[in-house]
């Protein structure tokens, strides 16, 4: 059977393989796609190695709760069709249990913790890189254990958020959690905001002020920046924003209506800050076909 680019293509979004380990697998197997997926995932494991550099940005975020005790894991994949994939799905909860159970404080305890099956999570992750043919790092972790309420929430399974709830109740905390996933706040209230943000928005503000204004006194000018500045330290603290589930509110009023206090939180998106590579598949099919 001819080897086409169309068949290596289709392979390598089956099995997120490279090019050339695609073209080998189908010719190994006299084009039979099914046979070259399990040949590629039967040598995967000696390929593992050769894996640890391709860049992986893509993955999900698995959480595991018990109580006051919360965890976050962010597990990373090559491509987002792995990342579906039920088999790294699977990987990435017993890795979160893992996370809760140990109390591992990061990425390398984590590694060295024990599963289930008597394995440790370094294994697992050598396993499912075998497995499903794609690079699989388990990159960052967050957690909270406090007698205080806690709420772990992953939207989509890319945006996980924890919060810390002094008072209150669950219902609050959970909804405070939603918040943080859907309004990214970068600080939780206005004295967590620098001074040296402030000081650079005041400088800002006054610089697109009209000579007219500037030439106020300076009594009324202070009160015009200060209401801008209020308005900006408001846009980026979790206290300053509108509540998500009652926007005539903000997060500050309704905290403090239920007698509570925001402690903190953590934010966790996938594949943030990771440099991700755009790939041209047509140029990079066309350039296996060659070889």
């Amino acid at each position: 059977m001819e080897i086409t680019a169309s068949l290596v293509k289709d392979l390598r979004e089956r099995t997120g393989a490279g090019m050339m380990e695609c073209k080998k697998a189908l010719t190994e197997n006299a084009g039979d796609i099914d046979a070259a997926a399990e040949w590629l995932r039967k040598s995967g494991l000696a390929k593992a190695d050769k894996k640890a550099d391709r860049v992986a940005a893509e993955g999900r975020i698995a959480v595991a709760q018990d109580g006051g005790k919360a965890v976050l894991v962010e597990v990373n994949s090559e491509t987002d069709f792995v990342a579906k994939d039920e088999n790294f799905i699977a990987f990435i909860d017993t890795v979160a249990q893992a996370a809760l159970a140990s109390g591992a404080a990061d990425v390398e305890a984590l590694k060295a913790a024990k599963l289930a099956s008597g394995a440790t999570v370094e294994e697992a992750r050598a396993a499912a890189v075998a497995k499903l043919g794609e690079n699989i790092q388990i990159r960052r972790l967050a957690r909270i254990d406090s007698a205080n309420n806690v709420a772990a929430y992953v939207h989509g399974g890319k945006i996980g958020v924890l919060v810390e709830l002094a008072g209150g109740d669950a219902e609050l905390a959970r909804g405070l959690a939603m918040h943080v996933a859907a309004m990214n706040p970068p600080h939780n209230k206005a004295a967590d905001v620098p001074a040296e943000f402030v000081a650079k928005e005041k400088e800002i503000e006054l610089a697109k002020m009209s000579e007219k204004d500037k030439a106020k006194p300076a009594e009324i000018l202070e009160k015009i920046i200060s209401g801008k500045i209020n308005k900006i330290v408001n846009e980026v603290t979790l206290y300053g924003q509108p509540y998500v589930l009652d926007s005539d509110k903000s997060v500050e009023q309704v905290v403090k209506a239920a007698g509570a206090d925001v402690v903190g939180f953590q934010r966790l998106v996938v594949g943030e800050g990771i440099e991700k590579v755009v790939e041209d598949y047509a140029a990079e099919v066309a350039k296996a076909m060659q070889v």
